[in-house]
């Protein structure tokens, strides 16, 4: 009777190895279905003009509900793409595919989380050109960009945690959004806090308790992800 081996610990070579194939397969994937780029990027779109319209253009309000506008969009607009990385491998099969291959779980974790964030990572660089120009905002802003890469990485942190959890359920458009949103609340306030003071001229020292709160929060939920994927995955 034979046993089934345990995946053996991952080298630094075979680390990047295992999680490259599993980012290639998904970009690979979204490079000939465009079922997650395409409608987070059209929902994100329609979410600025609609905000364009409401708002009263006068600039003291839009330095002020311009960032919410623009994490709503993004948040939202994230969510859409969750939802549908993992219901594709479960509607086609793939995830029992990626459960049987010879690496840990968090290396598929990790794999699927970095796909995830250069999904949402893409849409968000097409798109806030798009947002710099309806609400004359500026585009060049290096702060505005160091908060979008690690908002958009907490994102997916635990967005593709929960995103393994809910798709064996029936109801997983609903659920997820019930997971993700009390969890990562703090993630987006701090994004909307930061982006504000970004566009009020305020100095890097005015908001760096905000970077540095979306900083912790990507390393504590990127580990905790990481080591708990394998209980997910499993039930």
């Amino acid at each position: 009777m034979s046993e089934q081996r345990a995946p053996s610990a991952p080298t630094g070579a075979s680390w990047w190895a295992a999680v490259g194939a599993v980012l290639w397969k998904d970009l690979l994937l979204e490079s000939r279905t465009r079922e997650i780029v395409t409608p987070i990027l059209v929902f994100s779109l329609l979410v600025i003009v609609i905000f364009s319209f409401v708002l009263d253009p006068s600039p003291r309000l839009i330095e002020s509900v311009a960032p919410g506008a623009l994490w709503v969009a993004f948040t939202f607009a994230g969510m859409l793409g969750l939802n549908r990385a993992f219901a594709l491998e479960k509607e086609r099969g793939g995830m029992e595919g990626l459960l049987l291959s010879p690496v840990g779980r968090a290396l598929l974790y990790f794999g699927k989380m970095l796909g995830a964030f250069l999904f949402m990572l893409l849409v968000e660089i097409i798109m806030l050109p798009a947002f710099s120009a309806v609400f004359n905002l500026p585009l060049v802003e290096p702060g505005l960009w160091l908060v979008i890469v690690l908002a958009t990485f907490g994102f997916a942190t635990v967005g593709t945690a929960f995103a393994a959890m809910a798709v064996n359920t029936r109801a997983r458009e609903i659920l997820l959004p019930v997971l993700f949103f009390p969890v990562a609340a703090p993630v987006i306030i701090a994004a909307a806090e930061a982006t504000r003071a970004v566009y009020a001229g305020d100095s890097f020292a005015d908001y760096s308790n905000w970077i540095g709160l979306i900083a912790a929060f990507d390393v504590i939920f990127a580990v905790v992800a990481a080591a708990t994927f394998e209980f997910i995955v499993n039930e």
